[in-house]
């Protein structure tokens, strides 16, 4: 049994209470493993040692502190395979997946932001008065960092590279479900040499160690990805602390393919988009919005595709489609699907459970691609995120009607955008409420980029300079001449 320990003050340890929770492979849905099952003794204990730890790190230098993560970068790259296993048997994900995407992002996360701060400019301005301002830019302190079970290393990397980079030391929170690789990294930041309470990792639930983070008067900064309903009591709970606060919440996004696209890449794109880790990113395509000249030979070839995407074991390198996270998250999808049945849905394909799984796979969290038409526009299920391999496909008349069905809900995430047109994809992409708009792909990420959403998909931008200042607070310093006094 695989035993998962906090990292605090440079130590690896349990919980403070000496409870532990199980951790479940979900293509077997069995245990495999315990991990910390930490409470708020467990974040004091972090945030000290975070707090002692942050005038020595925030002191050291941006060069030594890129070197630090330089060599924190190389050894998750030296350990991608054995990652990409934990990846796969902790979260369901195909092995395929995690060994391609999620293990070599999060080693790029890490070298993107340990050479970002050798080269980031400063800012200085020289008024008429022969004075003239500079801006220090300071790292706050300790930063709580709170990342999702869909892509576990490749988004906690994401949060506590910057943060790190800029001289903050922080206190992570991987989620629950998926905890194992967010321990092995704390083991590697051991062999790294990071300093003791540079990075500090709780395991636990989000009641007992989560609000708590949040809550601690000694946390200044909170970034958190997840769902939107807890991205609400955080920001509930850290406003009146006046917190530094980045919320990158749920989506419910649109692809709307027009009648000019690409028929091949726009329909390869849109499956892509629907179904990639069983469709659990926030990121996923899961309203299919097509021209409707183009409508009815589009879902007969989409529904072809999803139909061969058969469910299997994660751990088989030819693998598509992996299991849900959990038999929660498995429930709350197959409850989802029943609902757009009775909305007046029409499933296509998928709806259930597949059969013929393996037997080390018979009792995991598994559910079939599912395709949904025929349902009536303003329905829960096109207003609500399902977070799982369910998509819907409905038609639309004009370029008007396109925007308007692509904006009809509260999530303004992502989108992407099949044409050949480039000035419709201009005019298109400038009238998606989405904080970011792929035109004729998908899923194609440059870290220098502002990553988040607007309305109810979050508050603030990660990633590049949104990122680097984030975690740090603007200080302007006047030096006035002689004339300006």
């Amino acid at each position: 049994m695989k035993q998962i320990l906090n990292l605090i003050g440079g130590t690896l340890c349990g919980a403070a209470s000496g409870r532990t929770m199980a951790d479940i492979e979900p293509a077997t849905g069995l245990t495999y493993g315990t991990l910390a099952d930490s409470d708020t003794a467990d974040v004091a204990q972090a945030v000290a040692a975070a707090k002692e730890a942050f005038p020595a790190w925030s002191a050291l230098g941006r060069t030594r502190r890129s070197q630090y993560l330089m060599q924190l970068a190389a050894l998750v790259e030296r350990d991608l395979e054995l990652l990409a296993r934990m990846e796969s048997i902790d979260t369901g994900k195909p092995i395929a997946l995690a060994r391609s995407v999620d293990i070599p992002r999060a080693v790029a996360n890490l070298r993107f932001f340990a050479t970002a701060i050798l080269h980031t400019r400063e800012d200085a301005f020289i008024t008429d008065r022969a004075a003239v301002n500079w801006v220090l830019r300071r790292p706050r302190g300790p930063a709580g960092c709170i990342s999702p079970w869909n892509l576990p290393l490749y988004l906690f990397t994401w949060k506590i590279a910057p943060a790190l980079a800029t001289g903050n030391t922080v206190v992570g929170k991987p989620s629950e479900v998926t905890p194992a690789t967010a321990e092995h990294l704390a083991r590697l930041s051991i062999e790294a040499g990071l300093p003791p309470g540079v990075l500090n990792i709780v395991h636990g639930t989000g009641p007992a160690v989560g609000a708590p983070l949040v809550a601690h008067p000694d946390v200044p900064a909170i970034t958190f990805t997840g769902g939107t309903v807890t991205g609400r009591a955080i920001a509930a709970s850290a406003a009146p602390m006046f917190k530094a606060l980045s919320l990158e919440l749920g989506g419910k996004n649109p692809t709307v393919i027009f009648a000019d696209a690409d028929p091949d890449a726009a329909l390869a794109g849109a499956v892509r988009s629907a179904f990639t880790n069983q469709g659990q990113i926030c990121l996923c395509g899961s309203r299919i919005l097509v021209e409707r000249s183009l409508y009815e030979g589009f879902v007969e070839g989409f529904v072809a595709r999803a139909s061969a995407m058969e469910c299997g074991d994660p751990l088989e390198e030819d693998t598509m489609q992996g299991a849900l996270v959990s038999a929660a998250h498995r429930e709350r999808v197959e409850a989802a699907i029943a609902r757009a049945v009775g909305e007046g849905g029409r499933v296509h394909c998928g709806g259930g459970r597949p059969r013929g799984l393996p037997d080390r796979c018979r009792d995991g969290y598994f559910v079939l691609p599912t395709v949904i038409t025929d349902l009536p526009e303003g329905c829960a299920t096109d207003a609500e995120e399902i977070f799982g391999p369910v998509v819907t496909i409905r038609p639309f008349d004009d370029e008007s009607h396109a925007i308007r069905l692509a904006n009809a809900t509260r999530y303004g995430l992502a989108a992407s955008l099949w044409t050949r047109d480039i000035g419709r994809a201009h005019r298109v992409a400038a009238a998606l409420d989405a904080g970011t708009v792929w035109i004729n792909c998908w899923l194609l990420r440059d870290l220098r980029t502002p990553f988040g959403g607007m309305k109810d998909s979050g508050v603030g931008r990660e990633g590049g300079d949104d990122a680097l200042r984030f975690f740090t607070e603007a200080v302007t310093v006047c030096v006035g001449g002689e004339s300006a006094r």
